[in-house]
């Protein structure tokens, strides 16, 4: 009769998952640092010229942007919602919420895609036709707008794509009541995602 101590079974290794919520609040933090320092950087500008920066802001939609921080603030909700629907077990109306978020974040970009290609179409861009001709300080208001609101777009885009991957695991099963950890953290991203654009939302549209 072979002997079985010789081969010891490898017991299946165990989630980490204290680990991985500590591990996604330390990328958070240098998230924060992030877009702490592009804010930081806006304040010196503007406070060297703010009269420039309100006459650049009165050319941003306040409709548009007012409605893409309602619709951030939705996805939000849905990503709350769901996070509580799966720790309730209720794993298909938690992938509608997360379907109902990523749906959010689709309206977002196209909305900023709008916006975006209404001001390059009038030539107000870096090194556009328009842009040349402005004062430097409304120059330097439009530099920091492409740069910040097109870093955070890239984040929903990055966040929206995490959410679609959650929501394909968990439909085959690998993200579930007793497994959370996933979807909670990119939960956290998102909310991270949204909370920028509540800064970034009075910072360039109700700066005049």
């Amino acid at each position: 009769m072979p002997d079985t101590n010789l081969h010891p079974a490898h017991p299946a290794p165990v989630p980490d998952i204290e680990g991985d919520r500590i591990g996604m609040w330390l990328f958070l933090f240098t998230e924060v640092l992030l877009f702490g320092g592009l804010f930081l950087l806006y304040a010196v500008y503007f406070s060297r010229d703010p009269e420039a920066f309100h006459n650049g802001g009165k050319v941003l939609s306040r409709v548009m942007g007012t409605v893409n921080t309602v619709v951030l603030i939705t996805s939000s909700l849905f990503v709350v919602l769901a996070v509580s629907a799966l720790q309730k077990g209720k794993v298909a109306l938690a992938r509608y919420l997360l379907l109902g978020t990523v749906l959010a974040a689709l309206v977002f970009l196209v909305i900023k895609y709008v916006e975006w290609t209404a001001k390059i179409e009038h030539g107000i861009y870096p090194n556009g036709p328009e842009f040349l001709l402005l004062p430097k300080g409304e120059m330097l208001f439009f530099n920091l707008y492409y740069m910040m609101t097109g870093l955070h777009g890239l984040h929903v885009i990055i966040g929206a794509s995490l959410l679609t991957w959650v929501w394909w695991r968990m439909g085959t099963g690998q993200i579930t009541a007793a497994k959370p950890v996933a979807l909670e953290n990119v939960g956290l991203y998102w909310h991270i995602v949204d909370l920028v654009w509540i800064y970034l939302f009075p910072l360039f549209y109700l700066v005049v």
